[in-house]
């Protein structure tokens, strides 16, 4: 079999960082994986595949890399453990071997060993030990929850659907089960689930919040409570509102009525409702600000609050309404321009 060079396998350079390594890694792996390509192209994605894997376990091992660069083709036989004279005698107890290579790590060995030898063979000589089940708190866990300006706005409690990035179950977060890159992670150590959270929306809310929901992250083991769930809130635009830094822009419809002899009309902020005064003659377009009723600058001030008014009817027109709408359009008077509209001069009769 020709050799393969690990280095050109993943498309980094002999001094590349850890980092690179496994970005590199990732990104091949996603794209090679086999349950991505069917028919005659699944076959040439599993032996892609196997040679990414293959070069990953190596290159993101410091060990196995240093005899990789030392010996090249040859690093699996550089070195190789040679053990003393007599050494195939009495075999070794589980607390022999522990107190040799080290305890209170992960499993009742140390992770150096683990690491070296991987943890098949460990859990051979003993696994967790005579001990009681060792307790580990859950690992925290952190998503994104992109929320509509809309919600942001109407506050109190909603319940959501996020993907959240948790540890692999089967690996343990590690990426690799024993000496091979475990297959339901492809190495990268956490998958996605998506879960169901009851959430209170903050008043002082802003782009980039990050709340934490206490217990809500993975579960614990042996008895112990699980992590926290760390949750970053992306406000979103919608139909209706628009954020401009620590400003919020919306669209007030009004009707024509209420633009031509003005009024009070209320309009929801994330304040609550607030009562907006349009003056007389208001037309279309006409920009008018609601003074620090925007979104927290995260150091005590607020941005401000616009709308936009927009020309609108009400959904049902009551007939007395539908009699002036039609008046309202053989009226004498000039017509309505600007904009894209074309200007037509009267036709002459």
């Amino acid at each position: 079999m020709k050799f393969q060079d690990y280095y050109e396998v993943l498309g980094v350079p002999r001094d590349a960082q850890a980092d690179a390594i496994k970005s590199a890694y990732r990104k091949l792996a996603l794209k090679w994986h086999p349950d991505k390509h069917e028919g005659a192209a699944r076959e040439e994605a599993e032996e892609t595949f196997k040679r990414v894997s293959e070069a990953y376990e190596v290159l993101s091992d410091k060990g196995k890399r240093a005899k990789y660069d030392r010996f090249g083709q040859q690093w699996k036989h550089g070195q190789e453990f040679t053990p003393p004279p007599g050494a195939g005698g009495r075999r070794m107890s589980p607390e022999e071997f522990a107190a040799m290579f080290g305890g209170g790590g992960r499993g009742g060995f140390s992770d150096f060993f683990t690491s070296m030898f991987g943890e098949d063979l460990r859990d051979a000589f003993g696994g967790q030990g005579r001990g009681r089940p060792m307790r580990h708190q859950g690992a925290d866990v952190r998503a994104e929850l992109s929320l509509p300006l809309a919600d942001a706005l109407a506050g109190g409690k909603s319940r959501f659907e996020i993907p959240t990035h948790v540890p692999c179950g089967r690996c343990g977060g590690h990426g690799r089960i024993g000496q091979h890159v475990c297959p339901t992670c492809v190495g990268v150590g956490s998958i996605t689930e998506r879960r169901t959270v009851d959430l209170t929306i903050p008043k002082d809310v802003r782009d980039g919040t990050t709340l934490r929901l206490s217990g809500l992250g993975g579960p614990g083991e042996g008895g112990a409570p699980a992590g926290d769930l760390y949750l970053t809130l992306r406000l979103a635009d919608d139909a209706v509102f628009r954020r401009i830094g620590k400003d919020i822009e919306a669209e007030l419809p009004i009707a024509p009525w209420e633009a031509h002899a003005g009024g009070r009309v209320d309009v929801r902020t994330l304040d609550g409702i607030v009562t907006l005064t349009v003056p007389g003659g208001s037309r279309a377009g006409t920009r008018m600000r609601l003074r620090g009723k925007g979104l927290s600058d995260g150091q005590g001030g607020r941005g401000d609050f616009y709308v936009v008014l927009r020309m609108a009817l009400p959904e049902h027109l009551s007939d007395r309404q539908k009699e002036l709408l039609a008046e309202l359009a053989t009226a004498d008077g000039s017509g309505v321009h600007g904009g894209a509209r074309e200007t037509q001069e009267p036709r002459p009769t």
